[in-house]
């Protein structure tokens, strides 16, 4: 063989050798890709910062997200169920957080049977696939007739909330998710049994733990048939310092908001008449001696904060109301 036609056949092989090995990366890759074939449509929004609060902004997703259709989303749906890569679950359950951030989305995928589909990864192993589902739940959770569907899975959702390791992710996603559960009367008393293990979080969890228990509790405070299950509860040994002024703003004014909603419940309806409370409750430590609430948080109304102090002022003029009852 001639010189110039050796070298035309390396030439040849080197060029075959390079395809073959581009085949393989494009194979590689599209195995890597969560959703295989469907990595088009993860593309388009997984990138994006979850949603897993219902207090987050709008302006935290883009504009894009809102393209995903129907279909688009009975894919995804597809792909959570029939899918068991972790990493592929994680990454669908990011993208339909995402969507459901967007209203239009929130019937679309209920009719999808999305949320039993998303409640089935509750009970995943993977911390993060768990976060994934609870976020998911938080952002559907915006529909009322979601709520109809998710507050079958209460019950398991308070087990995995006071059962996980204290502030993680998904103790924290659980929390949103009761929080936008406790927003309306309807699923209040599923939640009774859970008190004790929840006033057990806000006594040892950190600040955003704190708030996020507050939040429930301002909830259930609200409700009037909540006041003597709450008044009846042990309180956290370390209640009195959530009137402190140090304490976190969040924190202060949320302890005054259910304070001063139990005692105006107690003034109006008389709750405590008929019931007996033990040392140690809400009711024993809050409620025993008005006055005693009173002199706790009128050193407040000197904070310049006037949201404390209208607050502060609720619980004064409550506690007035209740010293007959308890003279």
């Amino acid at each position: 063989m001639s010189l110039v036609g050796r070298l035309t056949r390396s030439l040849l092989l080197v060029a075959l050798g390079a395809g073959g090995c581009y085949c393989l990366y494009r194979v590689l890759c599209r195995r890597k890709r969560p959703g295989g074939g469907s990595g088009g449509i993860l593309g388009r929004v997984s990138g994006m910062p979850v949603r897993g609060s219902a207090e987050a902004g709008s302006e935290d997703i883009p504009e894009s997200a809102s393209n995903l259709q129907p279909h688009h989303l009975r894919t995804l749906l597809q792909m959570l169920s029939s899918n068991s890569d972790a990493l592929a679950q994680e990454q669908v359950l990011i993208t339909l957080c995402n969507s459901a951030a967007f209203s239009v989305n929130h019937d679309v995928i209920r009719n999808l049977d999305g949320i039993h589909i998303i409640g089935g990864l509750l009970s995943h192993p993977n911390p993060k696939i768990k976060a994934g589902a609870l976020n998911a739940l938080n952002n559907l959770s915006m529909n009322l007739q979601n709520q109809e569907q998710i507050q079958a899975l209460l019950n398991e959702i308070l087990v995995i909330t006071t059962d996980s390791p204290l502030n993680s992710e998904v103790q924290l996603a659980g929390l949103r998710l009761v929080i936008n559960l406790s927003v309306t009367n309807n699923y209040h008393e599923k939640m009774e049994d859970y008190f004790p293990s929840l006033l057990k979080l806000m006594e040892e969890g950190n600040d955003t733990t704190k708030i996020h228990i507050m939040k429930i509790l301002v909830n259930l405070s609200a409700n009037p048939c909540m006041t003597a299950p709450l008044l009846a509860s042990k309180a956290p040994s370390s209640l009195t310092f959530l009137f402190d002024s140090r304490i976190n703003r969040d924190i202060l004014i949320r302890a005054l908001t259910f304070a001063a909603n139990l005692s105006e419940n107690l003034g109006r309806d008389q709750q405590h008449d008929g019931h007996c409370y033990n040392e140690g409750s809400f009711h024993a430590l809050l409620f025993k001696d008005p006055a005693a609430l009173q002199r706790n948080v009128a050193p407040l109304l000197l904070m310049p904060d006037m949201e404390i102090k209208e607050q502060v002022s609720r619980c004064i003029r409550s506690a007035e109301r209740l010293k007959p009852y308890c003279s």
